[in-house]
């Protein structure tokens, strides 16, 4: 089997009891980042064969899973945080899996997404979600679909474009009331509620809260 398993976002303490026990009963996991997923797995003194999987990641790694799952191995996906499929490539070994008829089996737990949407404090039953913005081309595009939704519009930034992009949602949305989540769970956790304007402010007078993920909701 496949095993698609959520991983915490920042605290450790944020895993299930089922998702330690397919850690632990696998045959190997396939991960991001092998360093950040030692550092989980050395709390838990979990150890297991590491798969390096990611965006960059070649078929033949791709190959290399499916090979070992249609010779009976158990593997189960992890992410750096989170759930893997939302804004990771995932998606890709899963539609694989299933081309060969091998069975996959989510593990939910932790995502910045569902985390962030539980304390929006606004009614969130219908929403738009649409992962990182583009860098440069579409960019306009993607901040002109954000501004002409009617519902809210969530999606994920980094450290790098966060300022950039909500400068442009500016121009595009001058009346949008946001919500900025960073470090979600970690110890620096923070959200900043209010108009982009009031955001923009905040964020300039406070450039060393510039650090971690973003993630974003515009209504």
């Amino acid at each position: 089997m496949l095993y698609i398993v959520a991983t915490p976002i920042g605290n450790l303490e944020d895993i299930t009891l089922r998702a330690l026990r397919i850690l632990k009963e696998a045959d190997a996991i396939a991960c991001e980042d092998t360093r950040v997923t030692s550092k989980l797995l050395q709390k838990y003194e979990i150890k297991k064969p590491l798969i390096s999987y990611h965006q960059h990641s070649k078929i033949k790694r791709i190959d290399e899973m499916i090979g070992k799952l249609l010779n009976g191995e158990n593997v189960a996906l992890v992410t750096d945080a989170g759930t893997p499929g939302i804004s990771d490539p995932g998606n890709v070994l899963v539609a694989e899996a299933l081309k060969n008829g091998i069975e996959v089996v989510p593990i939910p737990g932790p995502s910045a997404l569902s985390a962030m949407i539980s304390i929006a404090g606004a009614d969130m039953q219908k929403f738009v979600f649409l992962g990182f913005p583009p860098h440069k081309k579409g960019r306009e595009t993607f901040f002109s679909e954000v501004s002409a939704s009617k519902y809210p519009v969530v999606y994920y930034d980094s450290v790098h474009r966060v300022v950039k992009n909500l400068e442009l949602l500016k121009i595009k949305k001058p009346d949008a009331q946001i919500a900025v989540g960073r470090e979600l769970t970690k110890m620096f956790e923070e959200v900043i509620r209010g108009s982009v304007d009031e955001v923009l402010d905040y964020l300039s007078r406070n450039p060393q809260n510039l650090r971690g993920e973003f993630v974003v909701i515009i209504r």
